[in-house]
């Protein structure tokens, strides 16, 4: 937890970050130089003070790299020219190098850590009349270029990374418009179907009811005869669409089930079904009760029998509390548990959120759901009292 406080405040404060290094490269510094083969004593003032002065530009070292890695080198060279025996390594031309190579192109971190350990080991060498690639030296080189390896290493990490989260990111974007342009294409197709089956046969219907009509009075055994037709057109009509509408069954429900459609009135059976299967569920219900239209009892019913199904299968809840509100204008319908996110435990694709919102979006409702602030999980339907002409002739 601390780990990660400071983190934070590492990352909100910039300045803070990029001092750091120049703080423990100067208190290095010192101990150093007051290190010796007898013992313990003051510092050196002439190392400490170089070093100190190469560690202040590092404190805008993320705002502007290759100027502070240009800065911090020529006072590190100046310093190897000035006070070759006082010197200390260029630990904060290396900080600047690593800097830049985490935030620039890898073409331009290369050429300037190439160039900057050449120059680090030249001066050395120099200063210190030893060859150029040899002993101390070319340990210095390696330092330099050490460190921009580790800087470009870092950036090509925190790119992939990067990736990875813009990758997860699109496909959680992109997850639940899948979802719903499927289930769109899907509506299309048996509302195509159904259009094609009961336009056909109650065309058919309704020209043998109108001959049956004319007839029946002038000519009862023709009458008779379109009125077989259409009992034998009606029954296929009826086979058809039973066919084409059991497209929409659950994969749980009885295949030649005849049982009315439930409703508001069934949400005991339903709350006793969940108890047993070991969820407590409480249920509340506040305002007028009153009938309401088949499509909306059955709207909300299946609203709260699939959110305790995944309350129950998923959320690892203690308990849930379902909460009808009868408003002036609309139902309000809130379920809500003690448990985790909905897909905590077991595999889930989001549809059973999607087939909410979709039910009470054809009956002019809304639904919403997601975590509450104090844990577990939250569904909340707004249903119309009743419906809109148009829906109530699709309903029906």
């Amino acid at each position: 937890m601390q780990v990660t406080v400071v983190r934070g405040c590492l990352a909100r404060h910039d300045r803070i970050r990029d001092a750091l290094p120049a703080v423990v490269l100067i208190l290095v510094a010192l101990a150093a130089t007051a290190a010796g083969d007898s013992g313990w004593h003051a510092p050196r003032a002439a190392g400490a003070a170089w070093t100190t002065l190469s560690c202040v530009p590092l404190v805008f070292r993320s705002r502007w790299p290759l100027p502070v890695v240009l800065l911090t080198l020529a006072i590190d060279l100046t310093g190897m020219a000035v006070a070759p025996d006082h010197a200390l390594a260029p630990a904060a031309s290396l900080v600047a190098l690593y800097t830049l190579a985490t935030h620039s192109s890898r073409r331009t971190s290369w050429i300037v850590g190439v160039t900057s350990s050449v120059a680090i080991t030249g001066v050395y060498a120099a200063t210190h009349h030893e060859p150029l690639l040899v002993g101390t030296g070319l340990l210095r080189f390696d330092f330099a270029i050490a460190a921009t390896a580790l800087g470009d290493a870092v950036r090509s990490r925190r790119r992939h990374l990067a990736q990875v989260e813009a990758r997860a990111e699109h496909a959680e974007r992109t997850r639940e418009e899948e979802a719903r342009r499927r289930v769109t294409e899907e509506r299309v197709r048996i509302a195509r179907d159904l259009h094609d089956v009961v336009t056909h046969h109650i065309a058919l219907v309704n020209a043998q009811a109108g001959v049956a009509h004319h007839l029946m009075r002038t000519d009862p055994e023709r009458a008779y005869e379109a009125l077989a037709h259409i009992k034998d057109n009606s029954r296929a009509a009826l086979d058809e669409l039973r066919a084409t509408v059991g497209l929409l069954r659950q994969p749980d429900d009885a295949p030649d089930s005849r049982t009315p459609a439930p409703g508001l009135a069934d949400l005991d059976a339903l709350i006793s079904s969940m108890r047993t299967g070991g969820l407590p569920v409480t249920l509340m219900c506040t305002g007028a009760l009153r009938p309401l239209a088949a499509a909306i009892e059955l709207t909300a019913y299946r609203i709260i029998q699939e959110s305790l199904t995944n309350t129950h299968k998923h959320a690892g809840a203690a308990h849930a509390v379902v909460a009808l509100d009868y408003g002036a204008t609309a139902l309000r319908v809130t379920i809500t548990d003690d448990g985790g996110p909905h897909t905590v435990k077991g595999p889930g694709t989001g549809h059973g959120l999607i087939g909410m919102r979709e039910r009470a979006t054809a009956i002019g409702g809304t639904v919403t759901a997601g975590p509450c602030a104090e844990g577990g999980f939250r569904v909340f339907a707004e249903l119309p009292l009743s419906l809109a002409p148009a829906s109530a002739s699709t309903s029906g």
